[in-house]
């Protein structure tokens, strides 16, 4: 999609935060181009890569496990510039989308216009065509007879507001308010930037691409079982197990290390029966298995896309532990070192306080001496979230650390 004639373009950015100056990065963009008349002409959407937490989930709503496909801004930059030259920028709060757009292509190495100073704001022109409405887009909208279902999508907000800006034109019709700013916008100087055939990505992502791991696994002749392989295998599930939860980050991580322990996808299966048969006969050893203990076993096996019936089996084992290292045994102790990232509800303070009730220190950053990473999302693309990867150390939902810390 290429910009052959002047007109509009309808931007919404949603973002890591509300400022570029903080190291807020955007997360998600939508375009929707407009001819001069306000028909639309065509539309471009993708998640971006931010490099860093997610920020706010719970406004935006976007997952790391979807932006970890995404391109970074710099691989869209190129495409951009393409969609804007020659157009009037039109964002609702146009200065928020502008500023973290002018930063965003600064970080890429690119000087682009000032948009504010030549685009259209139709939170401010809701002034002059909407008087009664208020400031934000939905009531905008609402005043307007605009749907709007799923605020806080970049696409669809982009949409709304170029409905919002159509609206203004056809209540100004016959006279056009921006002809002078068409012309303006034409004239302006945008730096060349090379595409990089990066395709968009779009929320929902992960559901599609990121399948159970095992099923990612090569097929080919199971080895016999050995300690040398199982040991680190067991050792990354009971980090991966934690919080009840396979991020797609770690499974990403159970894949290359199955393949650099030559792990087949049968070899694997058998090492998840051994895992839930030593789980289980940990369960047993004080000879009553409590409806905890028993939900715990189903939900590792359902994990590990294991059967129900695999559950009852390693329950009715009487055979010892082939691999007594398959123990699920990682526990905080008193001192051990924990450290936060991304936005949680009732606010990070709050979850160090309790880590410290519970005897655990709140650290700031990563160090080989952190025993843990507490993750709003477990895969956040943190400075914090990528060391720990690295050293090896857990990552868990603050839901996983309240449960851990009660114990």
């Amino acid at each position: 999609m290429t910009n052959s004639e002047p007109g509009y373009a309808v931007i919404d950015v949603e973002t890591t935060g509300l400022r570029p100056s903080w190291h807020d990065r955007i997360v998600e963009i939508g375009v929707v181009l407009l001819d001069p008349r306000g028909l639309v002409t065509g539309e471009r959407n993708t998640l971006v890569n931010p490099e860093r937490d997610l920020g706010p989930q719970r406004i935006h709503g976007i997952t790391a496990a979807d932006v970890r496909h995404a391109p970074t801004f710099k691989d869209i930059a190129g495409h951009l510039t393409e969609l804007l030259r020659g157009r009037v920028p039109v964002a609702h709060n146009l200065r928020f989308d502008s500023g973290f757009l002018e930063y965003e292509f600064a970080r890429a190495g690119a000087a682009i216009p000032a948009l504010d100073t030549i685009g259209i704001c139709t939170m401010t022109e809701a002034a002059r065509f909407l008087p009664v409405a208020p400031r934000t887009l939905a009531g905008c909208c609402a005043v307007a007879d605009i749907p709007l279902d799923g605020h806080h999508d970049a696409l669809i907000d982009a949409r709304a507001a170029a409905e919002l800006l159509r609206h203004y034109l056809g209540l100004a019709h016959p006279d056009s308010p921006w002809a002078h700013v068409l012309h303006s916008a034409s004239a302006l100087t945008w730096p060349a930037i090379p595409r990089t055939g990066t395709i968009a990505v779009r929320r929902g992502v992960s559901a599609e691409r990121d399948t159970h791991f095992l099923a990612r696994l090569l097929d080919r002749l199971p080895r016999a079982s050995d300690t040398v392989r199982a040991d680190p295998y067991f050792a990354l599930l009971d980090q991966v197990l934690l919080d009840h939860h396979i991020s797609a980050a770690e499974a990403d991580a159970l894949i290359a290390l199955a393949a650099h322990l030559d792990l087949s996808r049968a070899d694997a299966v058998r090492l998840h029966h051994e895992y839930l048969n030593a789980l289980a006969h940990a369960a047993k050893a004080d000879g009553i298995v409590t409806p905890a203990e028993r939900r715990e076993l189903d939900r590792v096996a359902a994990l590990l896309d294991l059967p129900p019936t695999a559950v009852e089996a390693a329950l009715a084992s009487s055979e010892a532990p082939r691999h007594p290292s398959a123990s699920g045994g990682f526990r905080l102790q008193p001192g051990d070192l924990v450290v936060f990232t991304g936005e949680m509800e009732g606010g990070r303070e709050a979850w160090e306080e309790r880590a410290r009730q519970a005897g655990h220190v709140p650290h700031g950053n990563i160090t080989k001496r952190v025993r843990l990473l507490v993750a709003a999302d477990p895969d956040s693309m943190s400075g914090k979230a990528r060391k720990a990867r690295a050293y090896g150390i857990p990552i868990v939902t603050p839901d996983a650390f309240a449960r851990m810390s009660s114990l």
